[in-house]
């Protein structure tokens, strides 16, 4: 019985034909390289990186995986598009970064084939592009092992968000290329917890993630409005993992 992919093939069209910009920080992809060592900080935070099995889904082209590899983890990082796959070997190649690896797969097919293997799974901007984000947090919750820990990211569905992430950073000050996000797809904080809860997963805590269009800078911060975080924990296992 073939695999029916939980992926919007416009989405991963989109993604590939920006794939070569990956890796430039003042592209189209800067705000990912902007948040990226606030979002490695608050993760490597609540659970320390170093000597971890590390899988990142939805990798794109390993901004996150190569970071984290960097702090000292074995980080797989899986992708259903293949140019962006293509953009992250070819950079860890480049800059010569140790354990990591990247392989295209599906987060339900690589749940099915590994259960409980990972310390920590990270699944960063990628839920709100998805047909089903409720079977990727399953998928993420199979593959942790208990007492590890998940991580998610992605936008709220509000009107602030509306006007700052789709208006605001699309439109008016041109950020990100017209068409990234679809305010439809957006998940509501309680959205999120709802799936994880459903999914045996602990919520933790959460951040937001601001930008100040002034200083040009993103940082930290209890508003969960726009950008947000959350970390989540499998039930059992040594919760000192």
């Amino acid at each position: 019985m073939q695999e029916t992919l939980n992926a919007d093939p416009a989405e991963l069209a989109k993604f590939s034909e920006l794939a070569h910009r990956w890796w430039d920080a003042d592209g189209e992809f800067k705000p990912l390289h902007q948040i990226n060592p606030l979002r490695l900080g608050w993760i490597d935070g609540q659970a320390p990186l170093k000597g971890r099995k590390v899988v990142d889904v939805g990798c794109g082209g390993g901004i996150l995986a190569d970071a984290m590899a960097r702090r000292g983890a074995d980080v797989l990082g899986v992708d259903l598009a293949d140019k962006s796959l293509k953009v992250a070997r070819l950079h860890a190649l480049e800059a010569g970064t140790p354990g990591v690896q990247y392989r295209k797969v599906s987060a339900e097919a690589l749940a099915a084939e590994q259960s409980a293997a990972f310390d920590v799974v990270t699944c960063m901007e990628m839920l709100e592009h998805v047909p089903d984000p409720a079977s990727v947090v399953r998928a993420c919750a199979t593959m942790v092992k208990p007492g590890g820990w998940v991580f998610f990211s992605t936008i709220n569905r509000n009107a602030k968000s509306f006007l700052m992430a789709i208006v605001g950073a699309e439109y008016v000050m041109r950020m990100l290329p017209r068409g990234t996000h679809e305010y439809a797809r957006m998940i509501r904080p309680s959205e999120l917890a709802a799936f994880c809860r459903a999914a045996g997963l602990e919520l933790q805590g959460s951040r937001g993630l601001e930008y100040n269009p002034l200083n040009r800078r993103y940082s930290l911060t209890a508003d969960t409005g726009v950008n947000y975080m959350i970390a989540t924990r499998r039930a059992g296992g040594q919760q000192g993992v």
